[in-house]
Parts: structure tokens; C-alpha cells; sequence
């Protein structure tokens, strides 16, 4: 699977373009404890999700563990949540299937479903303070097909665009999808982010046509821009979030 860390252009909550967590040159933020946020996707050997529905969960279980009230004001994973938040975003994807998969359940975290996907999220740890049974798990080795092209999302439905000009393992685009629905939840109001929570955080990845993507990147929705530690070059853009009331906003 994968190992991310993004930068964008826009900031973080609460910070000056300065001190964004997703800028790749060095900041305050690297001097910071680095954490990690860990997914855990269950790839079986007999029945492997498909890869449009895999991505999909990981950015929705990206904004659950966001909106659980546990990563909100006093709860027991918040500080945990703005440690994370404070340095380097960082999300790392990892696959279990078996026994690994419930030994990944029993420990603390919100297991999310798609179709035919299940994403396990946990809140974040430090780079070095893996759980044993987590930091066992392995991160590359699997890919992942849709059986058949997705269908065009539903109209008003949040999509996170993915580079036509990228290829990226199936690991690396979910956490890419991820960091995607992270940068839109920020951008968003109390509430719209109240609405999308209420509704499930309904969402759709797809790949953007090539006229279409150069357009998204110059649109002013919040973009994705790898740093190129895995698999792609530094300052890749990699996805657009495309919330409809963001696009009110940029446009």
C-alpha cells in the first residue's frame, strides 16, 4: 500500500500559507513529533475489493474518524488528532486479511464499508509507536481492479478527482484520496460539514479526462500535491476535491 505526505498551496486549519501542514519545503511543522494516521484495508485473497470502491472508503474513513466526536474538543482521540494535525499530515495504508484482519479490529479504531471495500482507521500514533499488530501488516505487495469502468457520479455528489497523468498504486491513491476529502473537510463550514456528516459523507473518486483536470488544478478547489517520497515526483498534483459548496466558493 502506501506511505503519503502532501503539500498544497492553500493551509491548514487555523494557519498562514507559511505554515501549511502540506508544504514540502521545511517548516516549524518538521521540528514538531511526527504522527501518522494508520489505514488498514482487508484485501482476501478470494474476494479483493474493487479499487474505485477501496478508495472511496479510505477518504470516507477519513472524514469519519474527522467527525467522530472522540477527534473533537475533549474526546479521548483529540489530542491525539491535533498532534497529527500540528506536524506533517501523513497517512500510511496498509492491507490485512485473515487473522490480521481481526487482530486489526480488536484494536481501537472505526472500521468503514463500502460496496465491496472495508477500511479499518485508527487514530493517529507516532511514527515510531506502531502497535505491534498494526506496524506487522505490509505495505506494498497488492493492487487492486474495478471489474468495470465506475459509472458517472450522481449529480451533486462530492468528487475527488484523480491526475489523469499519474499512475499510482492502489495504496498510494487512497491515501491520496484521503488527504483529498481531509483538504475539502477543512475548507468547509460547521455547517456543511454538519450536512455532509449527517448524510454519510457520500462521496465518488474518479479520474478526471485531461481537458477537464487542467481546468480542476486552475479552479481554486482545494488541490493535492505529493511530496514524492513514494512512487511519483515532488510537487505532483495529484487530486481535486470537488465539493459542490466549495465550488460556490472558488467560483
Amino acid at each position: 500500500m502506501s506511505s503519503d505526505e502532501t503539500t498544497v498551496p492553500a493551509a491548514g486549519p487555523g494557519d498562514g500559507p507559511e505554515d501549511s501542514p502540506f508544504r514540502h519545503e521545511r517548516t516549524a511543522r518538521d521540528e514538531a513529533p511526527q504522527f501518522v494516521l494508520p489505514l488498514v484495508a482487508r484485501i482476501e485473497r478470494a474476494g479483493p475489493p474493487a479499487r474505485t470502491d477501496a478508495l472511496e472508503t479510505a477518504a470516507r474513513a477519513v472524514l469519519v474518524l474527522l467527525g467522530d466526536e472522540r477527534s473533537l474538543g475533549d474526546g479521548v482521540w483529540a489530542q491525539a488528532v491535533r498532534d497529527w494535525q500540528d506536524a506533517r499530515i501523513r497517512k500510511v495504508v496498509r492491507r490485512a486479511r485473515g487473522a490480521e484482519w481481526r487482530r486489526a479490529e480488536a484494536l481501537e479504531g472505526i472500521t468503514v464499508t463500502g460496496g465491496t471495500a472495508e477500511v479499518r482507521v485508527f487514530p493517529p500514533v507516532p511514527l515510531d509507536g506502531w502497535p505491534k499488530d498494526l506496524a506487522r501488516l505490509q505495505v506494498s505487495g497488492t493492487d487492486l481492479d474495478d471489474p468495470e469502468p465506475p459509472a458517472a457520479p450522481d449529480p451533486g455528489t462530492p468528487v475527488l478527482w484523480l491526475s489523469p497523468d499519474l499512475e499510482m498504486s492502489a495504496g498510494k491513491a487512497m491515501a491520496q484520496a484521503g488527504h483529498g476529502a481531509q483538504l475539502a473537510w477543512w475548507e468547509l463550514s460547521d455547517r456543511d460539514r454538519a450536512e455532509w456528516r449527517g448524510a454519510g459523507y457520500p462521496l465518488a473518486v474518479r479520474t478526471a479526462a485531461p481537458e477537464q483536470w487542467a481546468r480542476l488544478v486552475a479552479s481554486g478547489l482545494p488541490l493535492v500535491r505529493d511530496a514524492g517520497f513514494t512512487e511519483i515526483a515532488p510537487g505532483s498534483c495529484t487530486v481535486v476535491a470537488d465539493h459542490p459548496a466549495l465550488r460556490r466558493v472558488a467560483s
